[in-house]
């Protein structure tokens, strides 16, 4: 489908997205202080051995430690680190990679990790709230058509490369041009491509893991070893397909960056590349602010009349199917196969945008047929396959449910663009009004309990709540004052939370 990739810059953020037919499909943010981890090689130093876990905590220089799982390391990559260690004892990254399963009779991980020892990690998921990143062993060094596994003697073809005679022709020149125990992935921009580009991508991948030796050779623990792409030059490079018309940059040294990327790496894209002149922000130009706006709501429209609901808990993400305004013209049951198949779309369109990662439940109207439910079924499957991140998607249960998981590597988008409400805490909802008038005669009878004496209690709340209690509550107020046999005062402050009161008296 026809693309564009519109790179924004304002100050030090950096936003870069990818619309398809028009339509915003992808959005990445980049804050300077915010950017990601992923993809970072580090010398890191293990500070903690969880044998209940089988994991451990390394520190590789973050504010938090990072995690790495014992299925997550290569047993034989860290004998080869120990025997290849420097002079002082400390472990180097090998020359050479294994070829071991690592899935095959993996040992516990403290025969394997000591408090102390220094070792060679990628990260594979940033930091998530409270979590540290996600680590592992399996070094992977993507480049422009392929991507290079260090650790690991295996040759993969992307499968979206469909012919057989491509897959070959691929296959076989990697297999010449590989070294002994190093293994690559020929990614889906490789069809077509020629030898000439492929060799040139592959000495720059090797070149790559030689600077990564060297430094951790001449580092010491925690240190950054190899840094991935920033957030523009992994657009290019992740990207920038043949189905891309063009690429929009709004800034001359960014502009030029790009430039410079895709004359060494895609000659014939570089007439694509146009930096951007005009006098409003260009993402305006492009429609995209307007499209952020229209998709990153609680409540998303479907073209029909029909909407989306999409709420984040703190176990799984909820996406509700309701049919809205639109009733159809025929039978119910045609109605809602129509509403499921366009919300099937906008399902997957808000995966890609929002970034949403994890479990993932989706609950389309309910279909009395068995046909049209796997009608609904075989065109999520299809609509996913145009979604890079790793997914896993189990049948519509009979009641219309859709559970699936979404690979995460990082935060959703929401992380970047909002703040957790300061009055709600997140949850949406507060105290009526009416709750919070009860619960302050309630205190305020707990407080003539604790108080000596008989002068008034004083009740400082919101003006909304105090016109309620000398409103259409007084009669309650007026009959606790009874109970108590004491003057209660109710004081309007405005700067108060809404759930906010203070109840006291005075000695």
């Amino acid at each position: 489908m026809p693309s564009e990739i519109i790179c924004s810059t304002t100050g030090r953020e950096v936003r870069v997205a990818l619309m398809e037919n028009g339509r915003l499909a992808e959005l990445q943010i980049d804050r300077g202080d915010e950017r990601g981890f992923v993809g970072n090689v580090y010398l890191g130093r293990v500070v903690r051995v969880l044998p209940g876990m089988q994991a451990a905590f390394v520190d590789i220089g973050l504010e938090r430690a990072a995690f790495l799982y014992v299925g997550d390391i290569y047993p034989d990559m860290l004998k080869l680190q120990e025997s290849q260690g420097d002079a002082e004892g400390r472990p180097q990254a090998p020359d050479d990679r294994p070829r071991a399963n690592a899935k095959a009779g993996q040992p516990a991980i403290q025969d394997l990790l000591k408090e102390g020892q220094e070792i060679v990690v990628q990260v594979a998921k940033d930091p998530i709230g409270t979590k540290g990143a996600r680590l592992t062993t399996h070094l992977a060094l993507p480049g422009r058509y392929l991507v290079f596994m260090p650790t690991v003697e295996h040759v993969g073809i992307s499968r979206r490369i469909e012919r057989e005679k491509e897959r070959r022709r691929l296959r076989d020149f990697v297999e010449r041009h590989r070294q002994k125990g190093m293994g690559y992935i020929v990614r889906t921009v490789c069809e077509g491509a020629p030898t000439e580009a492929l060799k040139a991508d592959m000495a720059f991948l090797e070149r790559s893991w030689e600077r990564i030796q060297e430094a951790c050779t001449r580092d010491k623990a925690p240190a950054r070893l190899h840094t991935e792409y920033g957030l523009v030059l992994r657009a290019v490079r992740d990207l920038f397909d043949e189905d891309v018309e063009r690429m929009v940059v709004d800034e001359g040294g960014i502009h030029q960056a790009v430039k410079t990327f895709v004359h060494d790496f895609m000659p014939r894209a570089k007439d694509r590349v146009h930096l951007y002149r005009g006098s409003e922000p260009v993402f305006d130009t492009y429609g995209v602010e307007a499209e952020i706006a229209r998709s990153m709501g609680r409540k998303v429209w479907l073209k029909s009349g029909g909407y989306l609901v999409i709420d984040q808990t703190e176990a799984l993400m909820a996406i509700d199917v309701n049919s809205g305004k639109f009733v159809g013209s025929s039978s119910l049951e045609d109605t809602t196969l129509r509403i499921n198949l366009e919300a099937v779309e906008e399902v997957v369109a808000q995966l890609r945008l929002r970034n949403i990662g994890g479990l993932i439940i989706i609950d389309f109207i309910d279909m009395d047929r068995e046909q049209n439910r796997d009608k609904v079924f075989r065109a999520l499957d299809e609509a996913l396959k145009a979604d890079r991140a790793r997914t896993n998607v189990l049948r519509i249960s009979d009641l219309g449910l859709v559970e699936m998981t979404r690979k995460r590597v990082q935060e959703g988008l929401d992380r970047y663009l909002t703040d957790g409400c300061p009055t709600c805490s997140g949850t949406g909802v507060v105290r009526s009004k009416t709750t919070l008038a009860y619960e302050i005669l309630r205190e305020v009878r707990r407080e003539a309990g604790r108080s000596a004496g008989g002068g008034a209690v004083y009740v400082n709340t919101t003006p909304g709540v105090a016109d309620l209690l000398y409103g259409e509550q007084f009669p309650d107020l007026e009959q606790v004052e009874g109970q108590i046999g004491r003057r209660i005062v109710v004081r309007a402050l405005g700067h108060f939370h809404p759930e906010h009161f203070e109840v006291y008296s005075r000695p």
